[in-house]
């Protein structure tokens, strides 16, 4: 593909406050967990505070590059476009809260590496380095990344939704697209630490970068190579998963 993407000359204008909504999940997000070290786990959180902080999370890493496509939806309704675009956002945030459930389980269980010898954090932080690198490899990634980057084949098919139910469904199926496009970055945090405000920037860049930029495919393919290298890198240097390994104290 060549050009920029179709997304981003579709504009974000009646967008915007799906963009003041990411604002205030930063907001929200810097102000809140800003000055913590990396924590591992569920950060010490029971199931609902840690659906309604990851909500807020991916809200802040997410909506920002999904922005562009929302803003070509919106410039397929007529009517009551801003109580649309809010049902829109609401089902594409709940798809992700539904991703938190797993992403619970996932935390607790990876949480309890942290108390065991750091080689096994160690080897636990490459096997999640290892996962993304190979994923973002992947045709399926670059399915759903295809998607998100031109989306005008899924705005015809939202289009053709009947009923009151349209923004429903269209924000839950382009959230679906957006979970296969980013759900092994996002494993990422497990790594990092869940609320490593750094982390989490950094990966919203890239996110952003992959979906908006006119060589985004090609960062979804140095980011795998980059996350390959740093499967093996952390056996060498620990403190790069600080989310699994304590901080890099090794015991190798």
């Amino acid at each position: 593909m060549t050009g920029r993407p179709a997304i981003v000359r579709g504009g974000a204008g009646p967008a915007g406050p799906l963009l003041v909504a990411a604002a205030a999940a930063w907001v929200w997000t810097a102000t809140r967990w800003g000055g913590m070290q990396a924590m591992p786990g569920t950060m010490g959180l029971g199931l609902p505070a840690f659906l309604a902080v990851w909500t807020l999370m991916t809200a802040a890493m997410m909506l920002p590059a999904t922005a562009p496509v929302a803003s070509l939806y919106a410039r397929t309704v007529t009517l009551h476009r801003a109580a649309r675009m809010v049902v829109f956002t609401v089902a594409y945030l709940l798809v992700w809260a539904a991703a938190g459930l797993p992403a619970y389980g996932l935390a607790a269980g990876l949480g309890r590496v942290v108390g065991l010898p750091a080689v096994a954090g160690t080897a636990v932080a490459a096997a999640v380095f290892a996962v993304n690198g190979v994923y973002q490899l992947t045709p399926l990634k670059d399915r759903c990344l295809a998607r998100c980057r031109s989306p005008i084949g899924l705005m015809m098919r939202y289009a053709s939704y009947p009923g009151r139910t349209r923004d429903l469904r269209a924000g839950a199926h382009h959230g679906a697209f957006c979970l296969g496009c980013c759900w092994s970055l996002m494993v990422l945090l497990a790594a990092f630490g869940v609320m490593n405000l750094w982390a989490m920037v950094v990966l919203t860049a890239v996110i952003t970068m992959e979906k908006l930029a006119p060589a985004g495919r090609l960062v979804a393919r140095a980011v795998g190579i980059a996350s390959l290298t740093l499967a093996v890198a952390v056996f060498w240097v620990p403190a790069l998963a600080p989310g699994l390994t304590g901080g890099g104290t090794s015991g190798m």
